[in-house]
C-alpha cells in the first residue's frame, strides 16, 4: 500500500507537469519563435563556420556576415524577379481577353464552351479584373498592423538565432558537463547526428529547389511560354515543400502551357516534368542528401500535414528535419535499450556451467 508521502509526491509531480504544460500553452507563441530560432541556428551553422574558419573572423562577425549574405541574396533575387513579375501581371491582365478568345479557336474547347458558356463568363470576369486588382491593392493598407507584427516577430527570431549561433555551443557543453562522463559522449554523438541531418537537409533542399527553378526557366524559355521568370520562381519555392510542392507547381505551369499553346507545350512540359521528377527523386536527392536524412515517406507525409496545420508553409518546410532529429534520438534510445537488455538479460547473468573432469 502506498504511503502518504508517496501519494503526496505523485500528486505534486502531476501538478507540476500539468502546470508546466499550461505555462507552455500560454506562451506557445514564444515557444514557437524559440523553436524556429533553434532550427535556423542549426541551418545557418555551416555558413557561420565557413566565414569563421575560412575568413578567420570572430564568431559574432561571421554571424553578421551570414545575415548580410542572406539579405543580399534576397535583395538580388528581388531585383531579378520582382520587375518581371510586375510586368507579367500587367501583361496577364492585358492578355486575358486574348486567352479567352483562344478557347473559341480550339474545336474541342469550343464544343464545351457552347454548352457551358465559359467564354462569356470569363469575359465578364476579365473586364472586372483591373478593378479587382485595384481593390486588392487598396486592401493591402488594412494589413499594415499584421505586417508590422510579422516584422517584429522576424526581428525577434533573428535576434534569438544570433544568440543561439553565438553561445549555443557553450550552452550545449555546459549541459553535457551536467550529464557526467558516462552519458555525455552518447548525448554528444546524438546531437552531432541531429546537427548533420538538419544542416544537410536544409542545404540540400535549397540546392535541389535551385536546380528545379533553373531547369524550369530553361524549358519555359525554349517553349516561349510567357511569365517564365515568375513561374520558375514559383516552382523553386514550391519544390521546397516535401512530397506535394513540386507536383502543385507542375500542374500550375501545365495549365499556363495549355493556355498558351495547346497541346504541344503541355506535352513537352509534361514529359520534362515527369523525367525531372524521376531524376530528382532517384539521383539528386540520394546524391545531395546522402545519409543525412533517411525518413520513411509515410512519416514525411504525416509530419508535413502536422507542420502545415501548425505553422503553414514554414511548418511543412521544417517537418522533415524535425522528424529526422526525432528519429535519430529514438533510434539511439532503442539501440541503447537493446544493448542493455543484451548485457543484463537472463542469459548474460547466468554463470557458465561447471565442467566436470573426465574420469580417468
Amino acid at each position: 500500500m502506498l504511503s502518504t508521502r508517496a501519494i503526496a509526491k505523485v500528486i505534486l509531480v502531476t501538478v507540476a507537469i500539468l502546470g508546466t504544460l499550461y505555462l507552455l500553452y500560454q506562451v506557445r507563441s514564444i515557444v514557437k519563435m524559440v523553436f524556429i530560432a533553434v532550427f535556423l541556428a542549426v541551418a545557418l551553422g555551416p555558413a557561420v563556420e565557413f566565414f569563421q574558419k575560412r575568413a578567420r573572423m570572430p564568431r559574432s562577425l561571421a554571424i553578421l556576415m551570414t545575415y548580410l549574405a542572406i539579405l543580399g541574396g534576397i535583395f538580388g533575387l528581388g531585383l531579378l524577379v520582382v520587375p518581371p513579375i510586375v510586368n507579367g501581371v500587367n501583361d496577364l491582365v492585358d492578355a486575358v481577353p486574348g486567352y479567352v478568345q483562344d478557347i473559341r479557336n480550339n474545336k474541342t474547347l469550343r464544343k464545351y464552351d457552347d454548352k457551358y458558356h465559359v467564354t462569356d463568363k470569363l469575359n465578364q470576369e476579365a473586364k472586372k479584373l483591373p478593378n479587382r486588382l485595384g481593390d486588392a491593392a487598396g486592401a493591402l493598407t488594412s494589413v499594415t498592423v499584421g505586417v508590422f507584427s510579422a516584422a517584429v516577430q522576424l526581428v525577434t527570431v533573428l535576434v534569438l538565432t544570433f544568440f543561439f549561433l553565438k553561445d549555443g555551443q557553450r550552452m550545449i557543453e555546459w549541459w553535457l558537463r551536467q550529464m557526467g562522463p558516462g552519458r555525455a559522449p552518447r548525448a554528444r554523438a546524438v546531437l552531432d547526428d541531429v546537427y548533420r541531418a538538419v544542416a544537410g537537409y536544409v542545404v540540400g533542399n535549397f540546392l535541389i529547389s535551385l536546380i528545379a527553378g533553373t531547369s524550369t526557366y530553361i524549358v519555359l524559355k525554349i517553349l516561349d511560354v510567357p511569365f517564365a521568370v515568375p513561374l520558375a520562381v514559383l516552382m523553386a519555392f514550391l519544390d521546397l515543400i516535401p512530397l506535394v510542392g513540386a507536383t502543385i507547381g507542375g500542374v500550375i505551369i501545365g495549365i499556363v502551357c495549355a493556355i498558351t499553346d495547346f497541346p504541344s507545350d503541355v506535352i513537352v512540359w509534361g514529359i520534362f516534368f515527369i523525367v525531372y521528377q524521376q531524376v530528382e527523386n532517384n539521383l539528386l536527392q540520394p546524391v545531395i542528401y546522402r545519409r543525412t536524412v533517411s525518413v520513411h515517406p509515410l512519416l514525411v507525409l504525416i509530419a508535413v500535414l502536422i507542420g502545415g496545420s501548425q505553422l503553414g508553409v514554414l511548418g511543412a518546410l521544417l517537418a522533415i528535419p524535425v522528424v529526422a532529429g526525432i528519429q535519430i534520438v529514438v533510434k539511439d534510445w532503442w539501440n541503447a535499450r537493446r544493448g542493455a537488455i543484451a548485457v543484463t538479460g537472463p542469459d548474460a547473468e547466468r554463470p557458465p556451467p561447471d565442467v566436470a573432469p573426465e574420469a580417468g
